[in-house]
């Protein structure tokens, strides 16, 4: 039986760290020097928290939108808001001022907090009858007479809202994702079973803020766990390596793309790592290349799965079985239950491709004011990812792509996502991303659009012809075509919509082969 008011809430958590280590550094600003203690950190979140209920009159269950840049600021917007009981709503500051708008619309922000670079927009956004407007310059910073005047809300039993984070709206009008303090609890609580954080820990945060993997693959987990968040603004590879030798920082976390970045860089076999325990990869799989070339520097990789909706930390694959089993992201992580089921939701028979299905304390509320949406996607009682997933006989899970994106070639399912792990191997490719396109032969057929490691070094027929024996005849792409870049949202993703748009409708048949 819950007792009313057990359950601790996000917006306690700086409290019993003060309590618990109040001169633990918790969170280090590179760009001012900034160096603050859990005790500060707790002061300046309790002060706003003050600020935002005295003179604007912020309340329980109330909106707060935030549109920033990372920085001490932010995270005392979310605690603050975490201790009022009130829902911080992030914002993508690469939404364009109608995007923007329409989610004001949707969540009805009572405020919108911004910073110098973004005040612009934000005034723009909000000018049509929209929210009230606060810059975060005006924070209060560790006011300890103003923080003794907070009056922190009580959480009955952890499932009030704490976050909504709004999906990309890549493929549609964009939903909210409401994360309860019991979430948010339970993801931090299987990030430090599952990849064995310690409470000396720390890392360097580079993900906006306004995504799920900012926040919550490592922010979250090391303030509920004591450890020491870093704020690098500038992202180069040369200023994150800096980071990492200079605070002597213990993990380190990036999708692919980034990895290969600070890999390239000059200062990557200069700058001292030994502090590193380990490095997480996420958003897509990790080419092995990259984990080979981080193995020359000692250092090792631990890699997994999830989504805004489930947790950002639903898998993990141990560095031991990087290579072993490349490609996959693991098993599922200590407090959560996987299935992977057909159409119908019934389980599918081993090594069959199916959708993944997620339960346990570390799923969302469903979406905001979306009870249609919420209904479908917890059916049965089960999360419905919508990602399409095997498991081997070891009970490894493999991601074979997203169900929209799963084309039929001559009544055969094709899953880009197992194609673009082969294509991913071949030395000459830096990136790749396959597209289901129209075919008057064979319904479908894949296009690949790839991204050379030296422009001018592939044809056509190296990058197809290194399919062979690789991969099923039909799953082997009909067309490809080269570009400089590919287009990937605030995690690393590459953004399909946008290549669609870009290649389906003049797709360049070339090197043809045959299902």
């Amino acid at each position: 039986m819950t007792t009313a008011g057990a359950f601790v809430g996000v917006g306690e958590w700086l409290a019993r760290r003060e309590d618990l280590s109040p001169n633990q550094i918790g969170l280090v600003d590179m760009a001012t020097g900034a160096r603050l203690t859990y005790r500060a950190l707790n002061t300046r979140a309790r002060a706003l928290a003050a600020l935002l209920s005295e003179r604007h009159g912020i309340r329980q269950g109330d909106r707060v939108a935030a549109l920033a840049a990372n920085s001490p600021e932010y995270l005392d917007a979310f605690f603050a808001c975490a201790l009022l009981g009130a829902i911080l709503t992030p914002l993508n500051w690469r939404l364009t001022v109608p995007e923007l708008v329409g989610i004001f619309r949707d969540c009805e922000p009572a405020l919108v907090l911004h910073d110098a670079a973004y005040a612009g927009l934000a005034a723009e956004a909000a000018a049509s009858g929209g929210p009230s407007l606060l810059d975060m310059a005006s924070f209060p910073g560790a006011d300890v007479a103003l923080a003794s005047r907070a009056l922190p809300f009580t959480s009955l039993d952890g499932e009030e809202i704490a976050l909504i984070l709004y999906t990309s709206g890549t493929t549609g009008a964009p939903k909210g994702a409401m994360l309860s303090h019991r979430m948010i609890t339970w993801n931090a609580i299987n990030t430090q079973v599952s990849w064995g954080l310690r409470e000396n820990d720390s890392a360097p945060i580079f993900a906006p803020f306004f995504h799920a993997g900012g926040l919550n693959v490592l922010t979250t987990p090391l303030y509920h766990f004591g450890g020491k968040v870093t704020l690098p603004r500038d992202t180069s590879p040369a200023a994150v390596l800096e980071a990492i030798q200079q605070e002597r920082l213990t993990l380190l976390f990036a999708v692919p793309t980034v990895f290969q970045m600070i890999m390239e860089s000059s200062d990557f076999s200069k700058v001292d790592l030994s502090s590193l325990r380990f490095c997480i990869s996420g958003g897509s799989p990790c080419p092995l290349p990259i984990i080979e070339g981080y193995s020359a520097r000692g250092l090792e990789f631990r890699q997994g799965y999830g989504l805004t909706e489930v947790g950002v930390n639903c898998f993990s694959l141990a560095p031991e079985d990087a290579r072993r089993k490349a490609g996959s992201v693991g098993r599922p992580v200590f407090h959560s239950r996987a299935r992977i089921v057909d159409s119908n939701d019934l389980d599918v028979a081993e090594g069959e491709v199916g959708e993944l299905v997620l339960a346990g304390p570390h799923v969302c509320s469903g979406y905001w004011r979306r009870p249609e949406a919420t209904a479908d996607a917890t059916r049965g009682g089960w999360w419905h990812t919508g990602d399409l997933v095997r498991r081997d006989t070891e009970g490894y899970y493999y991601i074979a792509g997203r169900k929209k994106d799963m084309y039929i070639s001559g009544g055969e399912n094709v899953y880009p996502a197992e194609v673009e792990g082969v294509l991913a191997t071949h030395p000459g490719v830096s990136e790749v991303a396959v597209l289901g396109t129209p075919d008057a032969k064979w319904g479908e057929v894949g296009l690949a659009v790839v991204v050379c490691r030296e422009a001018g070094t592939l044809t056509p027929t190296d990058v197809l012809s290194y399919c062979d024996g690789r991969l099923a005849r039909f799953k082997i792409p009909k067309a490809v075509v080269f570009t400089t870049a590919l287009p990937h949202n605030a995690m690393g993703k590459v953004i399909k919509a946008e290549l669609y748009e870009r290649y389906v409708a003049c797709a360049q048949t070339v090197a043809p082969t045959s299902n």
